[in-house]
């Protein structure tokens, strides 16, 4: 397994709950996986996204793709489907991952 990625046998667990897969309503995504590991490589390495490497596409369009993926509850469900795995240290989320954003408010 990468070091930010899915295994195979995660991979297998989780893509038939994802939008865009074959036989599924709507239009079919052939970089489901590819997503995934950008979203998983970008909160674990705490990068920014005009960080994310290119290899993954355009940080935009992946931003804009997880912000719908939230919204859906597409999100929520692989964390729960793949929560009961004994190997998933990359699902921790604590402050040294996550960093916190100053307030938009104006406030000083």
């Amino acid at each position: 397994m990468r070091r930010y990625g899915l295994s195979d046998s995660q991979w297998e667990r989780i893509k038939d709950l994802l939008p865009g897969r074959e036989d599924h309503i709507g239009g079919t995504a052939t970089d489901n996986r590819l997503f995934v590991e950008a979203i998983l490589y970008r909160y674990r390495a705490g990068i920014p996204w005009h960080d994310l490497p290119a290899r993954f596409g355009d940080r935009k369009n992946v931003h804009r793709r997880l912000r719908r993926w939230c919204e859906g509850g597409v999100i929520e469900r692989i964390f729960r489907h793949l929560g009961p795995d004994r190997d998933n240290e990359y699902m921790i989320i604590d402050s040294t991952i996550v960093r916190a954003q100053p307030a938009q408010c104006g406030c000083p």
